[in-house]
């Protein structure tokens, strides 16, 4: 019987246990970012189904919903000092403010020497923009002419995704995920609202934003961490034992 046997399943070279997930890989100083499943995972689910079924319901229109239209009537059109409120939130999702709030995250996470926390700001942020870039192309919703393109809002998925990753960086990938959906969930609201008050989306499309954002940055912060775990697990020594 080999001393792996013997001792029980906490022994065995490093290289064996990282597989195993008995252990964490060799050089690790940072908790996982996400653990997905329970009511993170039920989140990111129900927020790409509800993105697919809005995309299939408006695509290709230019006009708003009933919902869209009742909320547009209450919001649209906010005066100053709202209107500057409004302005504000709208231009932390513009190229320039976007580059630095999440290039500010990466850099806090370098300093903090949290390495894959700085790969997950970049890739949790860029995946849902980006993917919210292709949806419009692929559903075809427009406001104010047939050349704005709606469906879903970018700046709603961009600071939606911001809030999320945030919030499972501090709260650490075990930790219960309610408190940092609800927060996240206040932060795209807030930009949704900025978004319909200024005129640039109807609210399904930042609703759908939102979802964007929540339906891709859980599974965004699960591959880096495999992606991780692998490289420190290749790269850990043997052990004799």
């Amino acid at each position: 019987m080999g001393s792996a046997d013997r001792n029980g399943p906490g022994t065995g070279t490093t290289r064996e246990r990282v597989r195993r997930g008995e252990a964490a890989p060799a050089g690790r100083a940072e908790p996982p970012l996400v653990v997905l499943h329970g009511w993170l995972g039920l989140a990111s689910g129900l927020a790409a189904l509800v993105v697919v079924l809005l995309g299939a319901w408006y695509a290709g229109k230019g006009e708003p919903g009933p919902v869209d239209g009742r909320i547009q009537d209450a919001v649209y059109g906010v005066e100053p000092p709202w209107r500057y409120a409004a302005r504000g939130l709208d231009s932390l999702g513009e190229p320039l403010g976007a580059a630095l709030l999440v290039g500010a995250v990466a850099a806090g996470c370098l300093l903090l020497r949290r390495p894959r926390a700085a790969v997950f700001a970049v890739v949790g942020v860029a995946l849902p923009v980006l993917a919210a870039t292709l949806l419009k192309h692929l559903v075809g919703r427009t406001i104010h002419g047939d050349a704005n393109l709606s469906y879903p809002s970018g700046h709603t998925a961009f600071l939606t995704a911001v809030a999320l990753v945030l919030g499972l960086l501090a709260a650490g990938g075990r930790a219960r995920p309610l408190p940092v959906l609800a927060v996240a969930a206040a932060v795209g609201a807030a930009m949704a609202w900025a978004q319909v008050a200024l005129g640039a989306h109807y609210a399904t499309d930042t609703l759908a934003g939102g979802c964007t954002a929540l339906a891709l940055v859980p599974p965004a912060g699960w591959l880096v961490d495999r992606a991780a775990d692998r490289l420190a697990a290749r790269s850990a020594p043997g052990d004799p034992t």
